[in-house]
């Protein structure tokens, strides 16, 4: 079944608004990690930017979203992709991220194996991050 905004704002049991669902709508319809700014870009003439700031926040607070990194120096977000069980939802932003040089796009590959890295004793890993540039697929 395809994921719809609605669904995703009922799994995560989230309050249904329209601007909640048309962030989701714009992340469902693009295949790269977008920016605040490229939220305003598609959704300004319907929602301020501190509307849009706080649906972000409160995505990546529910784990709808993560941060992307990218050497733009921009935050980016993604969808975080989900494996439902029942009423857990598994994930993790462990993932490798691309950056293609001519269109600009950043995207995850959660198909991409990120490298075990072993810390010296008494670091404790939060989050890993590999950021990739090249040539997209559809730009080769």
């Amino acid at each position: 079944m395809a994921l719809t905004p609605l669904k995703i704002l009922q799994d995560h049991k989230l309050r249904i608004t329209n601007c909640r669902q048309e962030v989701l709508r714009t992340f469902l319809s693009k295949d790269s990690a977008l920016s605040h700014a490229d939220l305003e870009d598609v959704l300004k003439d319907d929602f301020d930017r501190v509307t849009l700031y706080r649906t972000l926040k409160t995505f990546l607070e529910k784990d709808l979203i993560h941060k992307v990194l990218d050497d733009s120096g921009a935050t980016k977000y993604a969808l975080c992709s989900h494996d439902h069980d029942g009423d857990h939802h598994h994930h993790d932003h462990e993932h490798v991220h691309f950056k293609c040089e001519k269109c600009g796009k950043t995207m995850c590959l959660e198909e991409a194996i990120l490298p075990k890295i072993d810390l010296p004793d008494g670091f404790v890993n939060k989050e890993v991050s590999l950021l990739v540039q090249g040539i997209c697929d559809k730009c080769s």
